[in-house]
C-alpha cells in the first residue's frame, strides 16, 4: 500500500509541474498510469478528477498569487466546465468512452500545429472573442470527464490558439479547473449512490489517490512561479510541442 503511495505521489509531483507551469498534462499522465496498472476508465478518471479537486485548488493559488488569472476568463471557464464535465460523467457511466477519444485527438493535433505556428511567427497576444471561452469550457470539461484528461490540452491549446496571453490562458484554465473537477466528482458519486453506475475497485486505488493528491500539491506553488518567469516564446514553443506529442502518441496508440 504504502509502495503505491510514495509511486503516485511522483507522479503526481511530475504530472502538477508541468500541467501548473503549461496549463495541461496532469489529468493525461495521471490516467495513463492509472491504465497502464489496468484501472478501468471510468475508475481511473473518477479517481483522477478528485485528486484535482485538491492540487487545482493549490495550482489556482499558485497562479493567483503570481497574478497569472484573469478572473472574468476563469468565471466563464468554470461555468462551461461544470456543466460540460457533469455531462461527460454521466455518458462515461453509460457508454464506453473510446468512442469519442479518435475526435479529442485530431483536435489536440490541430490546436498544436495552430501555438506551433504562432511560435513560429513569433504573434504577439490579440483580443480573442469573450463568446469563446464559455462553450470551450463546456467542450473541455466533457471531454476531461470522458478520458479522464483533456481539459487542459483542449481549453488551454485553445485559448492560446485564438491569441490568449500564455501566462493568462495557463493561469485561468488551471484556476477554473478546480471547479468543473469538483462537479465532475460529484456527478460520479451520484451515479455511484444512485444505482446508475455500477464499479467495482474504486476502494483500492485510496493509496493512489492520496498520492496523487500529495504529490500535486507539493508542486503547485513551483509551477506557478514558472509560468511566471519562462519567456512568452519559450512557453508557446513548449506548449505547442507538448500538445503535437501528446496527440500524436495518442493517435499511434489509437492505431496499434
Amino acid at each position: 500500500m504504502t509502495a503505491d503511495f510514495w509511486l503516485y505521489a511522483a507522479v503526481g509531483f511530475l504530472a502538477q509541474i508541468i500541467d501548473g507551469a503549461l496549463g495541461m498534462a496532469y489529468g493525461v499522465i495521471s490516467t495513463t498510469v492509472l491504465l497502464s496498472f489496468g484501472v478501468s476508465p471510468a475508475n481511473a478518471s473518477a479517481a483522477v478528477h478528485a485528486a484535482k479537486v485538491f492540487t487545482g485548488a493549490a495550482s489556482g493559488a499558485s497562479h493567483i498569487y503570481h497574478r497569472n488569472v484573469d478572473f472574468r476568463l476563469l468565471g466563464l471557464l468554470a461555468a462551461g466546465g461544470v456543466i460540460g464535465g457533469v455531462l461527460g460523467a454521466y455518458v462515461l457511466t453509460s457508454i464506453d468512452g473510446k468512442v469519442v477519444k479518435p475526435y479529442v485527438v485530431g483536435w489536440l493535433f490541430l490546436m498544436g500545429l495552430v501555438i506551433l505556428h504562432r511560435a513560429w511567427r513569433q504573434a504577439p497576444p490579440r483580443v480573442f472573442s469573450w463568446r469563446m471561452p464559455f462553450p470551450l469550457g463546456l467542450i473541455g470539461g466533457f471531454m476531461d470527464a470522458i478520458g479522464g484528461g483533456g481539459w487542459g490540452p483542449v481549453v488551454t491549446s485553445s485559448l492560446m490558439g485564438a491569441g490568449a496571453e500564455p501566462r493568462k490562458a495557463i493561469g485561468s484554465t488551471n484556476a477554473a479547473e478546480v471547479f468543473m473537477a469538483a462537479a465532475t466528482s460529484a456527478a460520479f458519486l451520484v451515479a455511484l449512490l444512485s444505482g446508475h453506475w455500477e464499479t467495482q475497485g474504486l476502494r483500492g486505488l485510496a493509496w493512489s489517490l492520496a498520492g496523487l493528491i500529495g504529490g500535486g500539491i507539493i508542486a503547485a506553488p513551483v509551477a506557478g512561479y514558472v509560468t511566471k518567469v519562462l519567456p512568452l516564446r519559450a512557453l508557446t514553443w513548449v506548449v505547442g510541442v507538448l500538445v503535437t506529442a501528446l496527440a500524436t502518441w495518442q493517435a499511434v496508440d489509437l492505431l496499434t
